[in-house]
């Protein structure tokens, strides 16, 4: 079975990879998404999107590190596809799920999912562009409005010559609200022969056994799940194993807050570990009641400095004001 780390626009950047994949159980993670509209992108901007690019395409843990585009035209997809595989990356993966209202309304993400045609176009070009064994992989969801071309979709993504197919199990308009309607998945795996990976709602080693049990697909992509539960794949890996483990603690995952906190820093950009750290406490706050605490008392702020002093205290267990 293989576990993938999903490509959170604004969530899962260079430094969230590093902190997740280091904590063990992801079999590889893929970039938030580079948008091409009309023109090649310039190499920098590859970089900019997976700095991994410099270090073989791995995180520090060795996790290959795939390389994700969005886009509605064939010809530039498959021109800036050939650039990130030249500059190293090891997979191209095609979005054409990205919910966002803003995505959509160029010509992007789920909005492709009502044109089986476009949806074939691109793959192919991609995949003609990109010479093998490289892979070249596609992420849908359910549908735009309804699910009414799901099957057709799918299909369209393997004719095309797709590696794999990852599928949200939601539509567009039903963007992330619960619940994830996995038996669709199941539907689209028995048609097709490609390899299937389930991704929504994935939050917990139950909900993992429960969706490989109606999906009947051992390989998963978690999102959210593992944002909030940053040792949810590790979790997983070893059920699988038959390996006895305990999942990871409030005092396990300080540090890593800690350190991403002043990764974000390093990069000079004052609000940045501000903002990406109220992000994240508030996701482990499904898990963790101390990280809703964490975020009650940074949440006020918007400099780096007290929220560095919040969180030193909060690691060594002094007391918060």
């Amino acid at each position: 079975m293989k576990i993938y780390l999903a490509p959170m626009d604004g969530v899962v950047d260079s430094i969230m990879r590093e902190a997740l994949t280091n904590v063990g159980g992801f079999d590889y993670c893929v970039t938030e998404f580079l948008r091409v509209t009309g023109q090649v992108c310039p190499e920098h901007m590859f970089f900019r999107y997976c700095p991994e690019l410099e270090q073989e395409a791995q995180t520090k843990s060795k996790t290959p590190v795939h390389f994700q585009l969005l886009g509605g035209n064939p010809e530039l997809l498959a021109q800036n596809a050939a650039i990130a595989v030249k500059l190293g990356a090891p997979s191209i993966d095609l979005n054409f799920g990205c919910p966002a209202k803003t995505v959509n309304k160029h010509d992007g993400g789920a909005f492709l999912l009502q044109f089986p045609d476009r949806i074939f176009n691109i793959i192919k070009a991609v995949r003609q562009a990109v010479a093998q064994p490289t892979p070249v992989s596609a992420k849908i969801r359910l549908g735009y409005e309804d699910k009414n071309l799901v099957i057709e979709n799918s299909q369209a993504v393997e004719e095309a010559g797709a590696s794999w197919l990852v599928v949200h199990a939601r539509t567009k308009v039903e963007g992330y609200k619960p619940p994830a309607h996995w038996e669709w998945i199941a539907r689209i795996k028995e048609k097709l022969s490609l390899p299937v990976i389930a991704n929504g709602d994935i939050w917990t080693l139950d909900d993992y056994l429960e969706c490989s049990r109606i999906t009947q697909c051992e390989d998963v992509m978690l999102g959210r799940g593992a944002i909030s539960c940053p040792d949810l794949a590790l979790q997983i890996k070893k059920h699988k194993a038959g390996e006895e483990y305990l999942p990871y603690t409030w005092k396990e995952v300080q540090p890593l807050v800690k350190q991403m906190f002043h990764q974000c820093w390093a990069f000079g950009n004052a609000r940045y570990p501000v903002t990406r750290t109220k992000q994240w406490s508030k996701f482990l706050s499904r898990n963790y009641p101390e990280a809703l605490e964490l975020f009650e008392n940074i949440k006020r702020h918007r400099d780096p400095e007290p929220i560095a002093q919040i969180i030193e205290n909060s690691v060594s267990k002094k007391h918060i004001p």
